[in-house]
C-alpha cells in the first residue's frame, strides 16, 4: 500500500537524524546490495541509503532497490533514499 504525503513527511522527519546504514557502489544495484538493504529494513524498518555513481541513475538504482525489496520510498535527496518496510510482527510504526 502507498504511502500517502501526511506518512511520508513523517517518516522523513523521523529518517532525518539517520545515518546510511547501506551504500551503493560502482557495481551498482546488485543481488547483494537488495539483500544488505531487506535486512537492514527488516532490523530498523526505517533506513536511509547512499546511492553513489554507478551504471545506472540515483533514480533507477533507487526505484530497483524499492522493487527488488518491498519497501516504499519515503524520499530520495541528492545521493541519499530513504526507505521504509514495516515488520509483521513488534513493529514500532503500528499507525502505519
Amino acid at each position: 500500500m502507498p504511502l500517502t504525503g501526511k506518512q511520508r513527511r513523517h517518516l522523513r522527519a523521523l529518517g532525518h537524524h539517520l545515518e546510511p546504514v547501506v551504500i551503493v557502489g560502482q557495481s551498482g544495484v546488485t543481488e547483494g546490495v537488495i539483500a544488505a538493504v531487506e535486512q537492514a529494513l527488516q532490523d530498523h524498518e526505517l533506513i536511509k541509503v547512499k546511492i553513489n555513481e554507478g551504471p545506472e541513475t540515483r533514480q533507477e538504482a533507487s526505484a530497483r532497490i524499492a522493487e527488488g525489496t518491498g519497501a516504499e520510498q519515503a524520499q530520495l535527496l541528492g545521493r541519499t533514499a530513504l526507505y521504509f518496510k514495516k515488520r509483521k510482527e513488534k513493529s514500532k510504526f503500528e499507525k502505519f
